[in-house]
């Protein structure tokens, strides 16, 4: 199946009282053990790569845009699932505006000054162009703390203030609104409880789906809660992260020679198939929880 608009998919999600999960890749294993368990839950999801990951400077070969583009498409294309496809959280505002030509039908201009008149005319800029190509474009306001102490993500969390997300929404006309309410990113121990009540408010003064980033670290019974009020996309990462780098770590422990099967041949001693099999039962943890798995 093509791509399914995004708008379409989070308008069923918010009238079916169920959010879809967005499932970050970063190599074809873990988008293959994705899409694997979508299709043994019949569920919809949302595949992509994270933007900031990808143009980060930081990087000491540069990645192509056009790769990964062609890559979600024919990944949808290999589903009779409902499939959106995002260009994930990304500073980098001329990479966001190429991933709207590249193949992504939802992009994400990010930005640490995001109250500066400047940032709400890029992003109403740039959702006049993916509006143009037909592409959604989710934004985030708030500041999500990171659980990584020492770490140059770290920081101080902040909550969405919903009085700013209505007149920051209404002025740029993104279609997705992610927002802070106690989740946070990169959780690697704890787990949060979501202030429900402040998510009710943000979403009565938008009136747009919601997202929560930073799925991972979020308490089961809060995300069930939040889901019924204007949740209608929960981002997963990390865990996926974590429980591939597990995989492979065990499958690494072998004295198998024979560099065939250890990598590309299949069986169960390939390292890369170690980790697709660790993503889909990962993500098929996560579909009872969004309320997304076919019950039928």
């Amino acid at each position: 199946m093509a791509l399914l608009p995004v708008v379409e998919l989070m308008r069923d999600a918010l009238d079916g009282g169920y959010a879809i999960g967005y499932f970050e890749s970063w190599n074809l294993e873990s988008l293959q053990g994705t899409l694997d368990a979508a299709e043994e839950a019949a569920s919809p999801i949302i595949i992509g790569f994270n933007g900031d990951f990808m143009s980060h400077p930081g990087r000491t070969t540069l990645e192509r845009m056009a790769l990964y583009g062609a890559l979600g498409k024919a990944a949808a294309e290999t589903t009779r699932l409902p499939v959106g496809f995002i260009f994930n959280e990304c500073k980098q505002l001329d990479w966001v505006e190429a991933a709207a030509s590249a193949g992504f039908n939802l992009i994400m201009p990010i930005s640490d000054d995001e109250e500066s008149s400047e940032f709400v005319q890029q992003v109403k800029a740039i959702c006049e162009l993916a509006h143009s190509k037909g592409v959604a474009v989710e934004t985030e306001l708030g500041i999500l703390p990171c659980d990584l102490p020492d770490d140059e993500w770290a920081e101080e969390g902040g909550f969405t203030d919903p009085d700013h997300a209505a007149a920051f929404v209404k002025e740029t006309g993104v279609d997705l609104l992610a927002v802070s309410c106690g989740n946070a990113h990169i959780s690697l121990s704890d787990k949060q409880t979501l202030d429900i009540d402040h998510i009710k408010k943000v979403f009565e003064a938008v009136q747009i789906p919601l997202v929560l980033h930073g799925g991972t670290g979020i308490e089961d019974e809060s995300l069930v809660a939040a889901i019924q009020c204007g949740v209608a996309k929960v981002n997963y990462g990390t865990v996926l992260k974590q429980a591939y780098l597990k995989a492979i770590r065990e499958a690494l422990g072998t004295d198998e020679v024979n560099p065939h099967k250890l990598l590309g041949y299949g069986g169960d001693e390939d390292v890369m198939n170690a980790g697709r099999l660790a993503v889909k039962q990962a993500v098929l943890e996560k579909f009872d929880l969004l309320g997304t798995r076919w019950k039928g």
